[in-house]
């Protein structure tokens, strides 16, 4: 098992595998309690599972995709090079798309928590936002708009993302998951 903490030419290193995948769990667990939100009866114990996790988590990923971000730049010189030409360049779009998503999806969840006046409170350890009761229109009107369909349109930018693992692995023949597998 590489235990190398920083990313090399050849790989990722184990903070930005670590950051990778844990933020891939979380996000399929926000994405199913979506899903299960639009199945199953609402306020049944499933779907109330899912929602008390929604926004703490989504406010995790925040967390965790900024610190992803601090990771990459600081190993931008030393982690695996884009391809060059046309697939270079769409895979920078794509990863510049998935990490403006990552940002902006969240951030607009939070806007609305403290435009609502209902304010965060993560698992019920940590005050994100405080809970005024006043309400900001301003501030949740565009949220509200916002969040799902930009979070759908992650989900679609995620799904490219899988899905490009396997053009590398089956038509590329190049294996890129091998870099990120650890």
């Amino acid at each position: 098992m590489d235990l190398e903490l920083r990313d090399t030419p050849k790989r990722y290193g184990l903070v930005s595998r670590a950051l990778h995948w844990s933020m891939a769990a979380l996000f399929a667990w926000q994405f199913l309690g979506i899903v299960v939100r639009g199945v199953v009866a609402k306020d049944s114990a499933l779907d109330q599972l899912f929602q008390t996790t929604h926004s703490p988590f989504g406010f995790l990923l925040f967390l965790l995709v900024l610190i992803r971000a601090l990771w990459t730049l600081s190993n931008r010189r030393t982690r695996p090079a884009y391809d060059r030409g046309p697939l270079g360049v769409a895979a920078r779009a794509g990863h510049a798309a998935l990490y403006a998503l990552m940002v902006v999806v969240p951030l607009l969840a939070l806007l609305r928590a403290y435009g609502t006046g209902r304010g965060l409170n993560a698992f019920g350890l940590l005050q994100i936002i405080p809970a005024t009761g006043e309400r900001i229109g301003w501030l949740v009107a565009p949220a509200s708009a916002l969040h799902g369909p930009l979070a759908w349109a992650l989900l679609v930018l995620i799904a490219g993302h899988v899905a490009m693992v396997f053009v590398h692995r089956d038509l590329l023949r190049d294996n890129v998951l091998a870099k990120m597998a650890g």
